[in-house]
């Protein structure tokens, strides 16, 4: 009976009939005087008197069978086996998935046995206790309270929560889909026996090897996803937000390097760019003072509403001349005044696009490059580009840098093949095209 514990309730796990090669299931006959491999016969292999090599048909032989109680009546050695696979498959104390899974039990049996036979045992408390004071006495100078933790969340299959916390089951401390999630596949066919030669052992033993690097990468990032916080998603970008845009970027660009240090130490080192940035800010502005004549806290409240007074009116002039442009659209007209009444009313203007009258074909307003990204790298001249086309920095910057690394490729370019890679208004594209061969940036073809 020892050689069957190790088998499972899958007849796959048990090796093959001798006879017929046909998979076991219980019960079965094993010879008990061939060996050291066992001699593993299906019943009807075993009634027609099998023989083979060394095996005879009169050998004495075993039943192995499962079918008895062994800790408690009406719980068989086979059902004791698939309780303990299925708690392990489906996590402590999701008794209903172990119940499903078990088929013959029902939740609260599941329950019920397997905290009374497995947990609250006299016999496994006692062995269980004893190995915890000598790990403790090893490790730990004096005792270590333990204090129990709320009942984690178990969020259902494919809920809301399960997709905000991807995937993650806190009772399991596991993921629905783990990292190198069919790293088990390799060893799913490998069976030690003793028939194996040195060689065929060694490449077996590699490929335990290999798989034990995997689940220690698998164990690592999840340490790094839990240690970080990284599990809920929603909070993460949630807490990020609470940082200004360009702490922002530097938070996306050092996540990578999180791993290679602790999160405190990375929190300390994202708050300390954080208050760098504040610093710096707050130093423009006081140089923004000292500039503009300001000697003291009064005088600069004073200076701020000002300087807002005139932001308005510049903003309302701005307008003023975008609608100039449109006097006989009388729908351009109505946002414009719709704009006028917001901000005479104290509330942000939406955005809104000054539409083409249907009896002519207008130009559009220059492009408002204030706050976009990308702005910052452009010079005087693609800043009016950028305007006049109405086309956004990032993008512009982009379509550059293509047309150049093209233009170095083939040692010129044609205005055909300009269009060719960026796939916007021709218009606009002849217009980018001349203006990079007006200021040096290519050449023609």
């Amino acid at each position: 009976m020892d050689r069957l514990a190790s088998f499972g309730n899958d007849p796959f796990d048990k090796p093959p009939c001798r006879g017929c090669s046909s998979y076991l299931t219980e019960p079965y006959i094993k010879c008990a005087e061939c060996g050291p491999s066992p001699f593993l016969l299906c019943l009807q292999c075993f009634t027609r008197g099998f023989e083979y090599k060394k095996h005879e048909s009169d050998h004495k032989y075993e039943i192995m069978t499962s079918d008895f109680p062994v800790l408690e009546p009406g719980w068989t050695a086979q059902e004791e086996m698939a309780l303990l696979e299925a708690v392990m498959d489906c996590g402590f104390g999701n008794w209903q998935d172990v119940a499903y899974q078990m088929r013959t039990k029902t939740k609260e049996e599941c329950e019920s046995h397997y905290m009374k036979n497995f947990i609250n045992n006299p016999l496994f408390s006692s062995t269980l206790l004893s190995l915890r004071k000598t790990k403790d006495s090893r490790f730990a100078e004096g005792a270590i309270p333990f204090k129990p933790t709320d009942d984690p969340p178990r969020p259902t299959f494919d809920s809301v929560l399960s997709r905000d916390m991807a995937g993650y089951m806190p009772a399991r401390a596991d993921f629905m889909e783990e990292f190198d999630n069919y790293a088990e596949w390799d060893l799913k066919d490998i069976d030690f026996v003793d028939d194996d030669s040195d060689i065929l052992r060694a490449l077996k033993l590699s490929v335990v090897d290999i798989y034990h690097s995997r689940l220690k990468e698998r164990q690592r990032r999840k340490k790094v996803i839990r240690d970080h916080g990284l599990i809920n998603l929603r909070k993460f970008q949630m807490l990020e937000r609470c940082y200004p845009k360009e702490v922002q970027e530097l938070y996306d660009v050092m996540r990578r390097f999180a791993r290679l240090v602790g999160p405190i130490e990375h929190d300390k080192f994202i708050e300390s760019h954080a208050l760098e940035f504040e610093l710096r800010r707050e130093i423009r502005r006081l140089q923004e003072y000292r500039k503009a004549g300001i000697k003291s806290f009064c005088s600069a409240k004073v200076y701020e509403r000002v300087k807002r007074m005139r932001e308005d009116e510049r903003r309302k002039r701005t307008m003023l001349c975008d609608v100039l442009q449109y006097i006989q659209d009388g729908r351009a007209c109505q946002q414009w005044l719709s704009k006028q009444a917001a901000i005479d009313a104290g509330i942000t203007p939406a955005v809104t696009t000054i539409t083409v009258s249907a009896t002519g074909r207008r130009s559009a307003p220059p492009l408002n490059l204030t706050g976009l990204p990308g702005t910052e790298k452009l010079n005087e001249r693609e800043k009016e580009l950028c305007q006049v086309v109405r086309l956004v920095p990032g993008a512009y910057l982009e379509y550059k840098q293509a047309l150049l690394n093209e233009c170095r490729r083939q040692g010129g370019l044609r205005l055909a093949q300009a269009r060719a890679l960026i796939k916007i208004d021709v218009n606009k594209t002849r217009k980018i095209y001349d203006f990079l061969i007006k200021e040096g940036y290519i050449t023609k073809a």
